[in-house]
């Protein structure tokens, strides 16, 4: 019997060390979708921003990105503004949290540290960086200055349970103020797609 269990951990650990890479396929041409089940107040990702000057081409799996971005976020210049992105599973009806989720109590202190993945995938190209690091998304009308730039839309050397079927992304932006008291207006999105195995 001992030795039943240690094969199976053993197997349980080789095959849950397998990486695997994922193709994200979007549901939504928009990307940025309305969050379905988002708190109270909470606004998107369309009415928080002024995509006006952005341009996204989507070719394959590369999501071509350039222009500029104004944030017309109602909050104050010294809000606290926390961030939060969960990965959810779609299972019989019913969205469901996986393992995957990020968070931050500051983000504006962290949207420019080379080791966070907001960093890796977004803000390492806005090139704005003084104006932007000072004022972070406290509108209104910080300017969001982006040169182009490729986004893969590919999940790589991913490291966990089989991802199968449908996906969303949430992400949720609150500012808090200086008595660490929410604003009513959290920005809540949904980037919804479904990953496909790769290797």
């Amino acid at each position: 019997m001992v030795i039943m269990i240690f094969v199976l951990l053993l197997l349980f650990g080789v095959i849950s060390s397998w990486a695997t890479d994922y193709e994200l396929m979007l549901e939504d041409p928009d990307i940025f979708s309305p969050c379905t089940e988002g708190p109270p107040g909470s606004i998107d990702a369309r009415q928080a921003v002024n995509f006006d000057d952005l341009v996204v081409d989507q070719e394959a799996d590369i999501l071509r990105i350039s222009g500029n971005v104004t944030v017309v976020w109602d909050v104050q210049p010294t809000d606290r503004i926390t961030a939060r992105l969960d990965f959810l599973h779609y299972n019989r009806g019913s969205w469901e949290p996986t393992v995957i989720s990020m968070a931050t109590q500051n983000f504006c202190s962290i949207m420019y540290d080379k080791n966070q993945y907001w960093y890796r995938y977004w803000t390492r190209y806005i090139t704005n960086r003084h104006d932007v690091e000072k004022n972070c998304l406290r509108g209104p009308a910080t300017v969001l200055v982006h040169e182009p730039f490729d986004l893969m839309l590919k999940l790589e050397n991913f490291r966990g349970p089989l991802l199968r079927g449908r996906h969303k992304m949430v992400v949720l932006f609150n500012a808090l103020d200086e008595r660490n008291i929410p604003r009513p207006n959290p920005i809540c999105l949904e980037i919804r797609g479904e990953p496909l195995k790769l290797n």
